[in-house]
């Protein structure tokens, strides 16, 4: 073969693998809008997921229901609200000619008594009195048990209101989600008629409500995506999982996707939680006047507490992770942070100790990678075992595994003879 002959090969050689090259780039950019796609899936799913185990958790656990919503019972303006809805059931039922003429010579002077403190007509003494008593009731410390069983039947309100089943004496009227006070108005009753108001007694049966949610609009057409949420509860966190890892692993640069991804998925929790903001303001603002609005934003708030916590949970998990990643890497103000750790960690060594620990020391060097995987992997599973945990929680998860990490590096001691025999820089 002549020079000519080898030269013509060789610029057909070139010229086919420079025909080969466009494909392979316009593969790898599809694999990066690929990624980026997937990371946008996750971070827009993550406020779904959140809901979907919400509404496991909260909306299908009768015990936690409960336990969330005791504290209410303590609420100054829930039992106000309580307070309120009661005396105007029982004063719209009692006759002020019954009371005068039907009360027993007996129990007058008891009756006297307790309406003479009250300045004013007759039936605003009425009014007082049975305010008072409905007050005495609801900061009592009876109240706090009468206020659990109820609410061991209101959790059958939201169950309805967001699947369409429940009864009882929850109702769910003109899109209103009321808990039935016929036992509190029965208290009220008992206790007006051991205080000298024996025509109390005569007084039917009394439904009277507080409002726990607004089944308006929004919330009345989304039952059925709330029942397949409360499905879905366990497959959307792996989906969000699932979607954020495929994202960095199909990235080209994984540990900028993975600190993206944290953050993406973060962003999404914050979203999730604007929303709850918002979603209180627009929530009152559409109560109706009979409706107390303080009394409405306390159950609206223990209602979302749950999520709330999980918006926390999730943004400080993702920036732990982002921040993680981002330490690892090989940028200058990583490599910077992470010289500082030794080198502090160092410093520590080698004041307190004679900067060995036998074969330790060793050991460790050996190890430390499995180690520093082995700690976060226990991170994890601790954060995965832990039922319901906070914001707090990651936070100090966190804080005890660099913990683990800083005692890793203070045992990581090399062997001597690794030191001596470590390959010197190359000359410039």
């Amino acid at each position: 073969m002549t020079r000519d002959d080898e030269l013509t090969a060789l610029r057909a050689r070139v010229a086919e693998l420079e025909a080969a090259r466009p494909p392979a780039r316009r593969a790898g950019r599809a694999t990066s809008v690929l990624a980026v796609v997937l990371v946008l899936l996750a971070a827009l799913l993550t406020p779904l997921a959140a809901v979907a185990v919400w509404s496991d958790a909260f909306i299908g656990d009768t015990d936690r229901y409960v336990a969330t919503m005791a504290p209410l019972a303590h609420d100054p303006d829930v039992q106000d609200a309580v307070a309120g809805r009661v005396t105007t059931a029982v004063m719209s039922r009692l006759d002020i000619d019954d009371l005068l003429t039907g009360v027993a010579p007996a129990d007058r002077p008891l009756l006297e008594k307790a309406l003479g403190a009250a300045s004013g007509p007759v039936t605003d003494g009425l009014t007082s009195f049975v305010r008072g008593t409905a007050d005495r009731l609801v900061s009592g410390p009876a109240f706090a048990a009468l206020w659990e069983r109820l609410n061991r039947t209101a959790h059958r309100a939201v169950d309805k209101a967001l699947t369409g089943s429940g009864g009882g004496a929850v109702k769910v009227e003109d899109g209103m989600v009321t808990l039935d006070l016929a036992p509190v108005v029965e208290e009220v009753k008992d206790t007006l008629v051991d205080q000298g108001l024996t025509v109390a007694a005569r007084i039917p049966e009394i439904h009277t409500g507080i409002t726990v949610m607004q089944s308006t609009g929004t919330l009345a057409q989304a039952r059925k995506g709330f029942r397949l949420l409360q499905l879905l509860s366990w497959v959307l966190p792996v989906l969000v999982v699932l979607l954020a890892a495929a994202g960095v692993l199909l990235a080209r640069r994984r540990r900028r996707a993975l600190v993206t991804a944290a953050l993406a998925v973060a962003a999404g929790a914050l979203l999730l939680g604007l929303a709850l903001w918002l979603g209180r303001a627009y929530y009152l603002d559409a109560l109706p006047a009979t409706v107390s609005r303080p009394a409405a934003g306390s159950v609206y708030d223990t209602l979302v507490r749950f999520l709330r916590t999980s918006v926390r949970v999730i943004a400080v998990l993702g920036a732990v992770v982002a921040l993680a990643a981002w330490v690892g890497g090989p940028g200058r103000w990583a490599r910077a942070v992470r010289a500082g750790w030794c080198g502090a960690i160092g410093s520590v060594r080698e004041a307190v100790t004679s900067g060995t620990f036998g074969p330790v020391g060793p050991w460790v060097h050996r190890m430390r990678t499995w180690l520093n995987w082995t700690v976060a992997a226990v991170a994890a599973a601790v954060l995965l075992a832990w039922d319901y945990p906070t914001g707090a929680v990651v936070a100090w998860i966190a804080v005890a595994a660099l913990c683990a990490l800083a005692v890793i590096e203070f045992l990581d001691v090399p062997e001597l003879g690794d030191e001596i025999t470590a390959p010197a820089p190359a000359a410039s």
